[in-house]
């Protein structure tokens, strides 16, 4: 059995459409048994859920619990089905509510897992709405990647470092073994998780599949990236809508990451030099709306920086 997870949040209308591309699969294929967790959306998501798809569990949650707290909150539930079929090898799907799941896609992904026992976690590839291919495979993170991906270096970064961080330099037509995958979908072994446990609620978003990942990897499971099997991501749609607090969580998630894994002292490093940096894009921001540069523009991304800056990146635990 499979049980595919769904986490929303103030996405009404492309969960809906993610539902609906599950809604093509046949009642005995695996996208039938589908848990969307509404983390206290206020655009009537959870209603909408309730009247247009009522064969899909739903789990109200009064708060916002964040991508993890939303994904473990379903993995509960998951275990609730796979008790009435204790003998079976289950897995379960997240998948974030602005993707769709393109015909075929969860067959190739399940397919392949049960062919390959060993593999704890496989991805599919993404793709953009307007059809161009969406990086969804990694390898883990080092002290220099964390300095230069995702940050206002990352234009200047050294030749070879982005591309063996995104895995560029591995084949992209046949299935191969990487560190991690994007979490916007990745099919995950039921046995695995048992082991592992669920996600790391200290991750409110971002940086928790690679934080997943490793922990999978570390048990003795594979972690595959299968291009034939294909979603449509839509990408951030609800992290976007707070962009000041996508910032605070990215780079804390990401500070938080390095604490766990290589240590307290490379996680201060990480944590002061995406300080400078950042502080000196509010900087340049400032600069530019001092001498009249599109102003709306600059004050907007000045009181972004500066509210993320506040923020120390300072992980909560």
């Amino acid at each position: 059995m499979v049980c595919v997870v769904i986490v929303s949040w103030n996405v009404r209308e492309l969960l809906r459409a993610c539902l609906r591309a599950l809604d093509a699969y046949p009642a005995t294929r695996c996208a039938q048994r589908i848990i969307v967790v509404d983390n206290a959306s206020t655009d009537g998501s959870a209603e909408m859920v309730c009247s247009a798809f009522p064969a899909v569990h739903l789990v109200a949650n009064q708060t916002n619990r964040g991508f993890t707290g939303g994904n473990n909150d379903g993995l509960r539930a998951a275990a609730d089905l796979f008790r009435a079929q204790p003998e079976a090898d289950h897995f379960v799907l997240l998948l974030n509510p602005d993707a769709e799941v393109t015909a075929g896609a969860l067959d190739v992904l399940l397919d392949f897992a049960l062919a390959h026992p060993r593999i704890g976690v496989v991805g599919p590839r993404l793709r953009y709405p307007d059809g161009r291919v969406q990086s969804s495979r990694r390898r883990f993170p080092t002290l220099a990647t964390a300095l230069f991906e995702s940050t206002p270096l990352q234009p200047i970064a050294p030749p070879g470092l982005l591309r063996r961080f995104y895995a560029q330099d591995l084949p992209d037509n046949i299935p191969v073994e990487v560190d991690w995958v994007v979490g916007a979908a990745m099919l995950v072994r039921w046995a695995a998780i048992q082991r592992v446990g669920g996600l790391d609620e200290g991750f409110f978003m971002y940086s928790e599949e690679v934080d997943w990942c490793r922990r999978i990897k570390a048990d003795g499971w594979q972690v595959w990236h299968h291009p034939t099997a294909e979603v449509i991501h839509h990408e951030a749609q609800s992290s976007s809508q707070v962009a000041a607090q996508r910032m605070i969580y990215f780079n804390t998630s990401k500070v938080r990451y390095f604490a766990k894994h290589h240590g307290r002292r490379q996680a201060e490093l990480v944590r002061l030099a995406l300080l400078g940096l950042w502080g000196w894009e509010w900087f340049v921001e400032s600069a530019k709306w001092l001498i009249g540069h599109k102003r709306p523009l600059r004050a907007e991304r000045r009181r972004a920086y500066a509210e993320a800056l506040r923020s120390g990146f300072l992980p909560a635990c």
